[in-house]
């Protein structure tokens, strides 16, 4: 499950964001200021930061400026009340990933959290061979998944399947790129084995076989935040 840092002076912004965003399955802390915003940083485990920038003693285009002098590359979806083409364009120069201006649709907002994770969280991923979705862990290193603390057995395909999908959470796949990816470009086979094996892995999944999610008409998505 990704955790958010939601960086902003304003008590009511802070819960509105943070109360659309754990209803969507993240996990949150909240920071007032750009200073504390960095020591919260400092310390690791932030998967994406919201940050507002209009705010006291550290600002939010400061702060940006400090993470990334500091090789803190967690992604940042800026919030602002200024429109201006200009103050966009400073932010994503800083090194922002995303510019949100308020006032703002939290669902907007949530849509845009998932698309910059959707972007970013697969290469973390990668790097370490470490995946962690609620209760759900895959570590590719040494090819096991964990539902709940408890390891469970899949076939090397069913495990195949599943590292592709995380890999590209959030992403609606087809049938056949599946089929081309996890079972190689000459294989030439039809869509129900990739249904069936989708059957086979969600009820391996137990608790988190929610977090695959069937996109009519098109084929499947990985997406635990619109687990229930």
């Amino acid at each position: 499950m990704a955790k958010i840092l939601i960086v902003d002076d304003e008590a009511r912004i802070r819960e509105l964001i943070r109360e659309h965003l754990q209803y969507a399955g993240f996990q949150c802390e909240e920071a007032t200021d750009g200073s504390a915003a960095l020591a919260q940083l400092g310390a690791g485990g932030i998967d994406l930061v919201i940050l507002d920038v209009m705010m006291p003693f550290v600002d939010g285009m400061t702060c940006l400026r400090e993470m990334r002098a500091r090789h803190i590359d967690t992604p940042v979806i800026m919030l602002t009340a200024r429109g201006e083409e200009y103050d966009k364009l400073a932010g994503l120069e800083s090194g922002a990933d995303d510019y949100v201006v308020k006032p703002f649709s939290p669902r907007e907002l949530v849509a845009r959290v998932k698309a910059v994770l959707a972007r970013t969280m697969p290469r973390a991923a990668e790097e370490s061979g470490h995946y962690a979705f609620g209760q759900l862990e895959i570590d590719t290193a040494s090819h096991s998944v964990k539902v709940g603390g408890q390891e469970v057995s899949l076939t090397p395909k069913e495990f195949d399947l599943l590292v592709f999908l995380a890999e590209n959470k959030g992403l609606a796949l087809s049938r056949e790129k599946i089929l081309q990816k996890v079972w190689n470009y000459d294989y030439f086979g039809e869509d129900r084995t990739v249904d069936t094996h989708i059957k086979m892995l969600r009820s391996h999944l137990g608790a988190c076989r929610d977090y695959i999610v069937t996109v009519w008409g098109v084929g499947y998505k990985f997406d635990p935040g619109a687990a229930k």
